[in-house]
């Protein structure tokens, strides 16, 4: 039975040539932040930063970052390099200060691909309802697109490309969860705030997120299946806190020896000392 839910998800988009073009270098003193777009579909150009930082002997250990929800659907990728939002989210300066290549995507719905009238509303739902009648998920988008954006950071000179890890907070900390069990190059990741398994969300303060709607899928399987399904070689840090309850039933995930769990008091946040623990895992396995 393992790997059997992967088909729940349906068909993923069709691959076509990412075609990737830096369109602006900015100097941010001990990195550089580009901004790249590339296609994921045809006919669709996705906007990433890349921090890349200054003073690279040779390629270097690189990580996706992957920005909240917050229900901020006019804030992304700005977040986590620290233009915009909350400064507990800028912590790809903070990755490239420790000599890690980061890429930054906004995800479909989030700042630039938010197609709204206002930039602010929130199309996820139907990003995920008009793909469900057609017997395909918005999970499998979001986890193509993150396949593709680490294509293009393999394809740089400046990455190694057996040393790619993941982070993530909140949203982010679902698709840490999500992202290896699809993508084998990702070798080592981190969930913050973001890893209450389904059969803990049936409550009406929680719920479910509309990129995680995945029809059939609650009867058999959760989220330990998910993790279970990793590569050997994968490591994942749950960072969960007592009172967020997007935290809730972290200890019960963590199967097997690939996992370790980190567990603080307070709630829905990403503080200094969980970035630090984050940090220092990925540094220890990329």
């Amino acid at each position: 039975m393992t790997g059997d839910w992967k088909r729940l998800l349906g068909p993923w988009p069709e691959r076509v040539d990412p075609e990737p073009e830096t369109v602006e270098s900015v100097d941010c003193g001990s990195y550089i932040r580009e901004k790249v777009v590339y296609s994921v579909e045809a006919g669709e150009r996705v906007p990433a930063y890349v921090c890349v930082p200054k003073g690279l002997t040779g390629p270097a250990p690189a990580v996706f970052g992957h920005h909240q929800h917050a229900s901020q659907f006019g804030v992304g990728k700005s977040e986590v390099v620290g233009l915009r939002g909350h400064p507990d989210q800028a912590y790809a300066p903070e990755l490239a200060a420790r000599g890690f290549v980061t890429i930054v995507p906004d995800a479909l719905g989030f700042e630039e691909r938010n197609w709204s009238r206002d930039g602010q509303g929130n199309v996820s739902w139907w990003e995920a309802s008009t793909r469900l009648v057609r017997g395909q998920t918005l999970l499998a988008k979001c986890l193509h697109d993150i396949t593709v954006a680490l294509d293009h950071l393999v394809s740089r000179p400046d990455v190694d490309a057996t040393r790619i890890g993941f982070l993530g907070h909140s949203y982010g900390g679902r698709m840490a969860l999500w992202a290896p069990a699809f993508d084998p190059r990702i070798v080592a990741s981190v969930s913050n705030c973001g890893c209450i398994p389904f059969r803990l969300s049936a409550t009406h303060d929680t719920g479910l997120q509309a990129e995680t709607v995945v029809p059939g899928f609650v009867p058999r399987y959760d989220l330990d299946d998910v993790i279970a399904s990793y590569p050997s070689t994968t490591r994942l840090l749950i960072s969960a806190t007592r009172d967020d309850k997007w935290s809730r039933g972290a200890a019960e995930l963590v199967v097997g020896d690939q996992v370790e769990l980190a567990l603080y008091d307070g709630g829905h946040e990403f503080t200094e000392p969980m970035r630090a623990r984050a940090y220092d895992f990925l540094t220890r396995h990329l």
